[in-house]
């Protein structure tokens, strides 16, 4: 009998685009033999629609349409099952649903890769693909990463968080940032992906500006020295907190002082097609030493299994030119294209990756079956609680 895995892109997040050609990817790839595949698509409003035009991409060109002949579901947990059922259920008759196995989120930032839809799967009760509930949280909060990284001896850059209270102070703020790290800094919401509002300040007027668009898109901000000779090398991790290894490295090209959205998404559209992450012009293998190399695969590794990670991760990491020194950057939990085009030159095709991700889903489901969750207790058979106060010290 086939594994039911109801793969999930979308949802309410600047990246809604881009999960859906990763989506789209991912479900074209995987492997029919061993799994029946249901595309599920979240609108922007977190809305979920199944059917036959779910799964074409050319079907995104006119949402409204896609979801005018779509049908609308929801999770239900129905004893040791979970169901999508059709919404809103028949008022006459019984509504049928469709059992799900394993839960493929391929989802990319805020209000989806950030743990939120994590723990909404997890209190269903339903094996999902990729990093808990704690590890998304960490991986999308960038500063975060950086404090439990520093913690386990990787290397990072010295950063700042900045909020809301200190924007609307935005002269204190702007002295403060040349007073800490002079210029250039690089500036960042503090959890979103795919480039959005990241950019390089050099002077004042570009500071403002940069702060301007992050809070845009953000409630905090993050502000780092900015690598004047700046290589940046990617590198994937495939497995679990207890066993990962590392793909091949890349190194991203890009027409500005950092990897852009356009860069990403935009620029190698006309001639790439939709491709997501796997158009962006790149270097695989990287230009390195084999001890760079090994070097950048192992810290990876560190980092992922340091964060607890499962499934598959992109880890961004930078070269200082100047002074040769190696720093980890970011993590991307659920990274675009799954970074299939890492793996494939080791020799994981892109359908075996997507395997190794549902079997080690289903193995820490299993793992964690066998953890106890409950406690038997009296408490509330108790003759009087003495007005209930105190009941946890």
């Amino acid at each position: 009998m086939k594994t039911r895995v109801a793969m999930l892109f979308g949802g309410r997040s600047v990246e809604h685009e881009v999960s859906v050609i990763s989506g789209i990817q991912a479900f074209m790839n995987m492997d029919t033999e061993k799994y029946e595949v249901i595309p599920v698509y979240m609108t922007k409003d977190n809305a979920m629609y199944i059917g036959d035009a779910v799964g074409r991409m050319e079907s995104y060109k006119n949402i409204g349409e896609l979801v005018k002949k779509s049908q609308r579901v929801i999770f239900v947990n129905e004893g040791e099952e979970v169901m999508l059922m059709p919404y809103p259920a028949k008022r006459f008759g019984k509504t049928k649903g469709i059992g799900v196995d394993v839960v493929f989120p391929v989802v990319h930032g805020t209000n989806v890769e950030d743990g939120a839809l994590q723990g909404y799967l997890k209190t269903l009760g339903v094996p999902f693909v990729g990093c808990d509930v704690t590890a998304s949280a960490l991986g999308m909060d960038k500063y975060l990463t950086k404090v439990v990284l520093k913690e386990s001896g990787i290397p990072v850059l010295p950063a700042k968080v900045y909020t809301l209270s200190d924007y609307a102070e935005l002269e204190e703020l702007l002295s403060d940032v040349e007073n800490v790290f002079g210029y250039p800094v690089i500036i960042k919401p503090v959890n979103l992906g795919s480039s959005v509002g990241i950019s390089v300040a050099k002077n004042r007027v570009e500071l403002t500006k940069s702060v301007d668009d992050a809070f845009c898109y953000a409630t905090k901000v993050l502000v780092e020295h900015a690598i004047t000779e700046l290589r940046e090398i990617n590198c994937s991790v495939l497995g679990d907190e207890n066993e990962a290894s590392a793909s091949e490295c890349e190194e991203p090209l890009h027409t500005k002082d950092i990897l852009s959205y356009e860069d990403k998404y935009v620029s190698n559209a006309k001639s790439s097609g939709t491709k997501g992450m796997a158009s962006v012009s790149r270097k695989i293998p990287a230009e390195l030493s084999a001890e760079q190399r090994e070097e950048v695969r192992q810290m990876a590794v560190k980092a992922f299994q340091s964060l607890g990670c499962n499934g598959v991760a992109r880890i961004d990491f930078m070269i200082d030119e100047a002074t040769g020194a190696l720093y980890f950057n970011e993590i991307n939990t659920i990274p675009g294209s799954l970074s299939f085009y890492l793996w494939e030159p080791i020799g994981v095709p892109y359908k075996e990756l997507l395997d190794r991700m549902i079997q080690l889903a289903v193995k820490r489901a299993r793992t964690e079956k066998n953890l106890t969750f409950t406690f038997d207790t009296n408490i509330l058979n108790q003759s009087s609680f003495s007005g209930a106060k105190g009941v946890k010290r």
